[in-house]
């Protein structure tokens, strides 16, 4: 499968229409969310567990697009009220930025 190594789950991304209810996949409770709301997001620096989901959803009237340099991560623009998705399974500080608006940063910390 591309994308996995052996013993490992390939790493999952996504860019999903709120209307579409997440294709089915669902989001734990003691997974995150982070709105992005006029070139802000909601909450700076999120906490999470480590192996948790962060979903991104864009809430502004123009494309937005999560890049986290440190994992090789670029999401496609999600347009108002789509959603990116990311699992983050090790314990790390994670500096993110909307690719298409590079001065907007934002923190992830995952912990065990």
């Amino acid at each position: 499968m591309a994308g996995a190594t052996r013993g490992r789950p390939p790493r999952r991304m996504l860019v999903i229409g709120a209307g579409a209810l997440l294709g089915g996949i669902a989001i734990a409770a003691e997974d995150a969310k982070i709105m992005i709301n006029d070139f802000k997001f909601s909450q700076e620096p999120m906490t999470i567990a480590a192996g948790s989901t962060i979903t991104w959803v864009n809430h502004d009237d123009i494309p937005h697009s999560i890049v986290v340099p440190t994992l090789g991560i670029r999401s496609q623009p999600m347009n108002k009220e789509q959603l990116f998705a990311f699992r983050l399974d090790k314990p790390g500080t994670y500096d993110s930025m909307r690719g298409l608006h590079p001065i907007m940063q934002g923190k992830v910390i995952a912990q065990n």
